[in-house]
């Protein structure tokens, strides 16, 4: 069990000055975590564009920050390059950041061979880190903590460190409430479950997306209108998007493929690169009972575990994880990759 503490860390952390993103308040004396993440939370979407590296082509959100690193930001199941906002504009004054769309995520189209499963998307981020030709700072939320720990433990000289925040390592606890929507379940049955389908489907997406919120955020008050507004026009696109449902059932069912067995595990006693586990200690979706398990697999990882924090302790906490992931990354050498 981790410890209800205000801040439970393993080892010890050694925490900067909080970092502040450029545009955001800075009175001497009066900015604090709270200041930080209301204007966090009013900032729009970084610009995206489609961007080729290594023969693949992702949308990605760019936010302008340090030359001396650069960051990959990659979202969750039901997530987009948008889940990032925020803590990479904290994180600027430390790296350039890259906010990736998975293919058939988000804008992103999905690669030639359509292959939805983490381990898929994992070997289309790996070829085009690989492109790039760069080690970053490789940072993942839920399925893109696995897909970041697939490619960290593949190839260690493209990461310099690696963050995982609620990553979707094996939880296989049959409880409904864990599910934005009871009926998901039921939709993964073939046959069975094409009325829960086609329900699904029907449903507004406004209410979808109240749903995604009220799963994923410990209290979904902390999360602002802008973010709320943006996942609703999201899904909205989404919808309209031919690969979207191939995409999204090929991603649950391979992630539950490895949930059978003891691979994402093995994975992460193989990454040989700096790491954070960050958990959110309300996440509905992973038991926080996992974070101490993750890093104690991950060879020396640091562990955070946020109070008043769900699933997306990002979104929900954005400085408070901003100053854990800068603590990480100043012990890193400048340009430093696990292989050179």
């Amino acid at each position: 069990m981790v410890a209800a503490s205000s801040m439970s860390v393993h080892p010890p952390v050694t925490v900067p000055a909080p970092v502040t993103a450029p545009g955001a308040a800075t009175s001497p004396g009066t900015a604090g975590p709270a200041d930080a993440e209301r204007a966090a939370a009013e900032r729009p979407p970084w610009p995206g564009r489609a961007v080729t590296s290594g023969g693949v082509t992702l949308h990605v959100r760019e936010t302008p920050g340090s030359a001396d690193a650069d960051a990959v930001y990659v979202h969750g199941l039901a997530g987009s390059a948008t889940n990032w906002t925020d803590l990479a504009g904290l994180l600027a004054p430390r790296a350039a950041g890259l906010s990736v769309d998975l293919p058939g995520f988000g804008l992103s189209e999905p690669t030639a061979v359509a292959d939805f499963g983490p381990d898929g998307m994992a070997d289309a981020l790996l070829c085009w880190l690989a492109g790039r030709d760069r080690p970053v700072h490789l940072v993942g939320n839920s399925l893109g903590g696995v897909i970041a720990t697939t490619v960290a433990a593949r190839r260690p000289e493209l990461v310099r460190s690696l963050t995982l925040v609620s990553p979707a390592v094996p939880d296989r606890r049959p409880d409904p409430r864990r599910l934005s929507d009871p009926r998901m379940a039921l939709a993964m049955v073939p046959l069975l479950g094409r009325g829960a389908r086609r329900a699904l489907a029907e449903e507004p997406l406004r209410t979808r997306a109240e749903r995604i919120v009220k799963v994923c955020f410990a209290d979904p008050q902390r999360g602002s209108a802008r973010r709320l507004e943006e996942l609703i026009s999201e899904h909205e696109h989404r919808a309209t998007l031919p690969w979207a449902g191939a995409a999204t059932d090929g991603a649950t069912r391979g992630l539950l493929g490895l949930w059978a067995g003891r691979e994402i595990w093995r994975r992460m006693a193989r990454v040989r690169v700096p790491s954070l586990v960050v958990w959110g200690e309300q996440d509905r979706i992973v038991s926080p009972r996992l974070a101490a398990r993750t890093a104690a697999t991950l060879p020396g990882a640091r562990l955070l575990v946020l109070p008043r924090a769900g699933h997306v302790a990002q979104i929900e906490r954005p400085a408070a994880v901003a100053d854990a992931v800068a603590a990480l990354w100043d012990t890193v050498p400048v340009g430093a990759g696990a292989g050179r």
